[in-house]
């Protein structure tokens, strides 16, 4: 899916003279999209923020302190602080709003589990949240087991979404008993009878929401959930049947919350007020036929800005949450003013904002393919084809003012060499010779390109063309797969060396043999860029790589491309000792995930055994080879799904 956005003001591009952490910060746009939550410390290390004077928490020796213990890359690291924060940064901008508008009713948000249902992340969400009474929604029979298991706070919220059947409705129903406030929303207009059905058999007083289906829609990849053909809620006609038969059944004081959803990641707060003002229509209008609804929940939404630029580009968002926390607010209390309406309480379940921030994924660089195009070719062997000679000139006179004339030159003798091979003409030592002449040609004319400031489409496609790749022990279809889905941008950045001014223009590839398993679009404030600016290996040593902001949907979406599975997992917190690694998690084993498909460890083993015997009777293979064979057979199977980068030399193309 392509992104564009509108273009914004030609940055003055700054050479950087005197290369310090603050050029990298700047670089790399950490400075906005971090959010003050990360810098570059004093070593050219990534490290957390810290507000209290004291250092963060350097990441890059955290990596590889996680690597001393055992553990490989890559590996997805959790910060306990920045989960903590993102709490305080929500709840602090509502309460603001609220004192601001002197608003009457409460704040009542509930995390959607569907964000990230790992247990850590649940547990770590209940218990940083109970100081705020911070709730749960559930969207399935699993996620609701969830909740009644690890909510225990009376006072907060339960909100039960998602098609449900009797046995989710007898479940979130005999929550109650446990003292748990359960909301039941109807998403269907069967779940009506269903729900009074149930509730009665059980002796169970319901508190019952529904939810309406707005007109207006979000903006971004997800707005199709909200609107006329959205796939939940109920439009108006179906809302007034709903509550016929909750009067005919002498039930509709049970309807108590009124919940509607415009879409994950809304970029733009115009959406929001668009969407909230017909949403405050329909509690008046709820209010007026007697339903004496206490609550509106108006769903999630609240976008978080990967890129910085604070637009309403996709990967953006143009408002901060104390904006958002206003403009709800202040929505709310001009329809109850005008009809004399009590102030309900405020239910949002912002997921996204509330752990995308808090999460980081840490891959390493094993290999890197192209640097050979940094350089010139060496000299055309003696009596090499006429076309070498030409391309040779063309490279010799790229300059300032003829390079858009010379990418059309090179194009052309490179297809007239091309032709030349397929019909027998040209020799492949000469192919080579053109082609990577032509690869030199392409960088240089790219270079004169940047100082453009519009680029020609015809050399649009350059900095592609001209990007090294950096091959990374990761899979994007397991840990980002929103990026190959979606297009998703996610900050992405060295861990380290960032006192040096990086020289390398680059893509990523993962270990995943699929052409698709690649990052070739990164954060930018004018645009979407398509290289990242890395260093220059150096052959031995790691190089560790950062992508950040993961913390919402990737981990539970992500698949067994390749049977590449879930990584180490670490989550972290601040100590007096600079930090502790509270929790660590080794990723899937081979096992595990041959296991998902069905696979047995016996009978994988027997199969094997099988053949190696039957190899043996045929003099094919030795006893020896024999035992090693089956021995490292079985230490596979509980080796990591990845690469093994930490217990060998790490090898560089160059």
């Amino acid at each position: 899916m392509s992104q564009k956005r509108p273009r914004l003001q030609q940055r003055k591009a700054n050479p950087f003279d005197a290369w310090t952490p603050a050029s990298a910060a700047e670089l790399y746009g950490l400075n906005r999209w971090g959010q003050d939550i990360f810098a570059v410390n004093e070593a050219g290390h990534v490290a957390l923020a810290s507000s209290d004077g004291r250092p963060g928490i350097d990441i890059k020796n955290l990596v590889m302190e996680i690597q001393r213990r055992g553990f490989e890359l890559p590996a997805l690291i959790r910060f306990t602080d920045i989960l903590a924060r993102r709490f305080r940064v929500i709840h602090e901008a509502f309460n603001r709003a609220m004192r601001e508008y002197d608003y009457r009713g409460g704040f009542r948000p509930v995390y959607p589990i569907k964000v990230n249902q790992h247990r850590h992340v649940v547990e770590d969400i209940v218990a940083l949240g109970g100081p705020f009474h911070h709730g749960l929604e559930a969207g399935s029979k699993p996620e609701l087991l969830i909740a009644v298991s690890h909510l225990s706070d009376p006072e907060a919220l339960i909100v039960c979404n998602g098609f449900k059947d009797a046995e989710y409705v007898d479940t979130a129903l005999l929550a109650r008993r446990l003292g748990q406030k359960v909301f039941l929303v109807i998403e269907k207009p069967f779940e009506v009878d269903l729900i009074l059905d149930r509730a009665k058999t059980l002796g169970i007083e319901p508190l019952l929401g529904v939810r309406i289906k707005l007109t207006a829609r979000g903006r971004g990849a997800w707005e199709s959930s909200s609107g006329d053909r959205s796939k939940f809620g109920l439009d108006c006609q179906e809302i007034i049947q709903a509550v016929q038969i909750l009067k005919r059944r002498k039930t509709l004081s049970r309807l108590q919350l009124l919940h509607c959803h415009i879409g994950s990641q809304v970029t733009d707060i115009q959406r929001f007020k668009t969407a909230l003002q017909e949403a405050c229509r329909f509690y008046r209008e709820i209010r007026a036929i007697g339903a004496p609804v206490t609550a509106i929940d108006i769903g999630g939404g609240l976008a978080v800005d990967y890129d910085g630029s604070k637009t309403n580009f996709a990967s953006s968002a143009n408002y901060t949450p104390a904006e958002y926390a206003a403009d709800v607010v202040d929505a709310v209390v001009r329809v109850c003013r005008e009809a004399d309406l009590p102030h309900p309480d405020i239910i949002i379940e912002a997921g996204r904002a509330l752990v995308a921030h808090h999460a980081l994924l840490v891959v390493e660089a094993l290999s890197c393919s192209g640097l050979d195009e940094q350089e010139s070719p060496p000299p055309p062997r003696p009596k090499a084809a006429e076309v070498v000679a030409r391309m040779q000139e063309i490279v010799d006179g790229i300059g300032p003012k003829n390079f858009q004339e010379a990418f059309h030159d090179a194009i052309q003798v490179r297809q007239e060499a091309l032709t030349s091979f397929s019909l027998g003409h040209l020799g492949m030592a000469d192919r080579a010779a053109v082609e990577s002449r032509f690869r030199r040609a392409c960088l240089l004319i790219n270079r004169h390109a940047r100082a453009l400031d519009y680029v020609p489409d015809d050399l649009a496609g350059l900095e592609r063309m001209t990007a090294a790749t950096y091959f990374c022990n990761f899979s994007v279809f397991q840990s980002i797969p929103d990026h190959w889905a979606l297009r998703q941008l996610f900050p992405v950045m060295p861990l380290h060396r960032l006192r040096e001014k990086p020289a390398v223009q680059a893509i990523l590839a993962d270990i995943t043999c699929d052409s698709d398993g690649v990052v070739d679009q990164f954060v930018d404030l004018r645009d979407v860029r398509h290289t990242l600016p890395l260093h220059p290996p150096r052959k031995g040593a790691p190089y560790y790589l950062g992508v950040f902001l993961v913390g919402a949907y990737q981990e539970i979406l992500g698949d067994l491309h390749n049977l590449f599975g879930d990584t180490t997992v670490a989550h972290v917190s601040s100590s007096s000792a600079g930090y502790a690694i509270d929790k660590i998690a080794r990723g899937d084993t081979i096992m595990d995930v041959l296991g998902y498909v069905q696979f047995s460890r016996d009978g994988m083993f027997n199969r094997l055994r099988e053949r190696v015997e039957a190899s043996l009777g045929r003099g094919e293979l030795t006893f020896e080879e024999s035992a090693a064979l089956t021995r490292r057979f079985e230490l596979m199977l509980d080796a990591d799904t990845y690469l093994n980068s930490g217990r060998e030399p790490v090898k560089f193309e160059l």
